[in-house]
């Protein structure tokens, strides 16, 4: 099933946290370091409330709804270095992403990533686990419109690969990311991960395809 499924392509793009690499654990925990800094508690409902919008969409809706002390810039600043120690040395690939990776390359697939993450700690995390130079474009949430489930960085990488997008497989973790990649009109691959495993059946639904592991792929193509 996947060799027709890839041999039907032009691209693939993927999300970065939850889909290339196991990261989404860090955020939480972030989140209620910086918000006990003001001496807060994590509102109970944040994590959902953010979840898809892009680095600036993010710190934009967290400054208006509980933090006007802080400027944008500044949550924004504070942030990256808050996570950075941590996608050097603690954040680690997919199980065989890096395998699938490569077979997409030497047959010739157009790469990219397309993240509401930041474009500091998406290249320090692909730079130090030797990912980066599969990709051919990265696309991420402060550089991009519009974050997920709004379909713009979806459009926006395919139209930087040069590729039309409904010749595009999406990988996908999160549901507002789903969304975002049947708006952009295309195949949307969901992956499992244990920070939305709560989601998996929701998930699936929105999804084209599911995988609990890139290895159902690689074992099949490789």
């Amino acid at each position: 099933m996947w060799k027709e499924i890839l041999d039907d392509i032009d691209a693939a793009i993927f999300d970065l946290d939850g889909t290339i690499v196991d990261s989404m654990w860090i955020w939480r925990q972030i989140d209620i370091d910086y918000f006990g800094r003001f001496g807060l508690d994590i509102p109970g409902e944040y994590q959902h409330e953010i979840e898809g919008l892009s680095y600036y969409e993010t710190a934009v809706y967290t400054h208006e709804h509980y933090l006007p002390q802080v400027s944008v810039e500044q949550m924004m600043n504070d942030w990256n270095d808050m996570a950075y120690d941590h996608y050097v040395n603690d954040v680690t690939p997919k199980e065989k992403i890096r395998v699938f990776l490569e077979y997409l390359k030497n047959r010739g697939c157009k790469l990219g990533v397309a993240t509401s993450n930041s474009k500091v700690l998406c290249n320090a995390v692909l730079e130090k686990n030797g990912l980066r130079d599969y990709f051919d474009i990265v696309l991420t949430g402060d550089e991009c419109g519009a974050g997920k489930p709004a379909p713009d960085v979806y459009l926006n990488c395919a139209a930087a690969l040069g590729v039309n997008a409904h010749r595009c497989l999406v990988f996908e973790d999160l549901c507002n990311g789903i969304i975002a990649g049947k708006r952009a009109g295309m195949t949307v691959v969901t992956i499992d991960d244990e920070y939305s495993a709560y989601q998996w059946e929701d998930k699936c639904e929105k999804a084209d395809l599911n995988i609990r592991s890139y290895r159902e792929i690689t074992d099949e193509v490789c």
